[in-house]
């Protein structure tokens, strides 16, 4: 069990389903996602059912339950970026890191999700990699993004 959960707990004493949201947000931000063992120690702590948790957390699409990636990739789906061509950007990191929204590539490197909207409307279509925006993207662009991530990598070993 991570201490991380635990720690987060103790932030909430005397806590009750009212906190539920408050606390899986703090979890996630502790780990970068919530895990199975996290669902089960809040549920302990709560009293109440891993699937309850689950229910609840599955409903908002902020949550997370699986790690991600070093690299993590946001695609804004927003109308202005749809106009703009976001869901070409979309098929081309798909398509060069072969995984789909909500994936971490094998090598831990990337993950990608789609997001309603960045904000960044007059930029479209933008991304965000790690809280960077990224704007005007055009799928040529994609493949040099990539290999400028894969190379900060291949400096770091």
């Amino acid at each position: 069990m991570s201490k991380n959960v635990e720690t987060v707990l103790k932030n909430y004493p005397n806590a009750g389903r009212d906190s539920l949201i408050p606390i899986l947000q703090d979890v996630q931000e502790a780990d970068g996602y919530i895990s199975k063992e996290a669902v089960e120690k809040v549920g302990d702590y709560l009293n109440l059912p891993a699937s309850k948790i689950f229910g609840v957390a599955t409903f908002y699409n902020q949550f997370r339950f699986s790690p991600i990636g070093k690299y993590h990739i946001q695609i804004c789906r927003g109308t202005a970026c749809h106009v703009k061509g976001s869901g070409n950007i979309l098929e081309e990191f798909q398509r060069q890191l072969s995984i789909k929204p909500g994936d971490t590539s094998r090598d831990g490197l990337f993950s990608l999700e789609v997001v309603a909207c960045i904000g960044a409307c007059g930029l479209a279509p933008a991304i965000t990699i790690n809280g960077e925006v990224f704007a005007k993207v055009t799928r040529d662009e994609v493949k040099k993004i990539v290999k400028k991530y894969q190379k900060e990598v291949s400096k770091d070993v």
